[in-house]
């Protein structure tokens, strides 16, 4: 994100990690003081950012409080780690970052593309309700659109009801997927968030 060259981010130990099959996203920042670097020095921590801001901001306090610099109280996010789809700006808030961390630590990397559908206002979401907001939201990961339109039209039943009509008929009878998802996606009904690592995160855009 940045082009200081600064301390990468500390890794899980291997004892901890074969312990954990499909561990959670450890959603982490990388906070420098500004007077440190217009002064051309690096002086900056690693955080994790999964947690309440007032305890994000004591440690950006202290990690200040060291600086070599007098009167260092100016900070900036210089890099980031396991946000997903969400990119992390320099300025911005530690309580919008501490949020989506949060949000993330506890549903994976979904809950970042859900927020990029959002554009990142989540003001307008009662923190309390916030989980159900994403389960509400929350369609599924699937291979493509046209995979979730044919998984839709299981669940309604029009794959068995087609069966039920007779062979020769069912040979000149068959489903659209692909023109189901181009209008899903036309319409509006939904939106989707390509998963870099293969996929499309799936999301109700009516609700």
């Amino acid at each position: 994100m940045h082009d200081s060259h600064h301390e990468p981010r500390p890794t899980t130990p291997d004892t901890e990690r074969q312990h954990e099959a499909e561990p959670s996203p450890r959603p982490a920042i990388y906070v420098a003081s500004l007077a440190d670097y217009v002064n051309g020095r690096l002086h900056g921590v690693w955080l994790d950012a999964a947690r309440n801001p007032d305890d994000i901001h004591a440690d950006i306090a202290a990690m200040l409080a060291r600086s070599p610099e007098p009167g260092a109280e100016e900070f900036a996010m210089h890099d980031y780690d396991q946000f997903g789809h969400w990119r992390v700006g320099e300025y911005d808030s530690i309580e919008q970052i501490s949020r989506i961390a949060r949000g993330i630590a506890e549903h994976g990397y979904a809950y970042a593309a859900w927020v990029e559908t959002l554009d990142g206002d989540l003001d307008d979401i009662d923190p309390d309700s916030e989980a159900d907001a994403f389960n509400e939201d929350y369609l599924g990961h699937y291979g493509s659109v046209t995979d979730y339109a044919e998984q839709m039209a299981d669940d309604l039943g029009y794959i068995a009801e087609l069966a039920k009509l007779p062979e020769y008929v069912q040979q000149y009878t068959h489903i659209d997927y692909a023109a189901i998802a181009c209008d899903l996606e036309a319409s509006g009904d939904i939106a989707t968030i390509t998963n870099p690592d293969g996929g499309v995160w799936i999301f109700n855009a009516n609700s």
